[in-house]
């Protein structure tokens, strides 16, 4: 079985459409290559209670739980002490984060900003030494922040703690109508149940109007499917196009 992982992105500026979104697309990406299955993204703006419940429910529902945004020092940098309630903890000033804090601004800046020292009581440090500011994690809640070129570059440093075994795809090009291939398809997945079928019809490509993604994890289960279906199109005399 894949692991599960979920992301939890926070900020009103995303859902008052001031921002886009660019981590989540980001985080599901990498973490399809590293052979995480990612079933959930949930955009919620920063409220306490809705992180603190959010945060609940996915940490139990996934293996892997990844949130962005909201922990800056501003008033609405609520994702700490959100995640700190979801897990019954408080949050308080860990001692290495304010020294690294202390070292980087100016005295005239540091009061301000010492707030980013505060994480949930029992909150572990990941990404090793050599990182300015480390991921941080509690239970299986790892935390980033919303700025996307900081947020991949925290996770590049992590990534490979991650990593599962692959997922592998075969794609297929069609010229043809979604409702051409639909009783196909159904019988294809009814004698391979666990195979990840996807269907997406173009309506502005010259060379093709459909691609089907196969994928699985397991190489020999993957190459039957695909086989199968390859036979069950013929039948219908709908041939693959290749190098579309």
């Amino acid at each position: 079985m894949s692991k599960s992982a979920g992301i939890i992105v926070i900020g009103n500026e995303i859902l008052s459409g001031k921002t886009k979104d660019e981590n989540s697309p980001y985080l599901t990406r990498e973490l399809r290559d590293l052979g995480v299955d990612v079933r959930k993204i949930s955009v919620i703006p920063d409220e306490l209670n809705l992180i603190s419940d959010e945060v609940k429910q996915f940490s139990s529902s996934y293996d892997y739980v990844f949130t962005t945004g909201g922990v800056g020092p501003t008033h609405d940098d609520l994702t700490m002490d959100g995640i700190a309630a979801a897990f019954g903890r408080r949050t308080q000033r860990h001692p290495e984060l304010e020294s690294t804090l202390r070292q980087y601004y100016s005295r005239d800046l540091l009061d301000g900003n010492l707030r980013m020292a505060d994480v949930p009581d029992g909150a572990r440090f990941v990404g090793g030494k050599g990182m300015w500011f480390p991921v941080i994690a509690v239970e299986n809640v790892y935390i980033f922040p919303g700025v996307p070129e900081i947020l991949r570059r925290k996770f590049e440093r992590i990534k490979e703690m991650f990593r599962e075994a692959p997922f592998h795809l075969r794609e297929i090009y069609l010229r043809a109508d979604e409702g051409q291939i639909a009783a196909i398809l159904h019988h294809v997945l009814a004698d391979f149940p666990d195979l990840m079928l996807g269907s997406y019809p173009y309506f502005d490509n010259p060379v093709y109007s459909i691609k089907l993604t196969l994928e699985s994890k397991d190489a020999s289960y993957l190459d039957r499917a695909h086989q199968r279906l390859i036979s069950e199109l013929g039948k219908a005399r709908l041939s693959p196009i290749k190098n579309p």
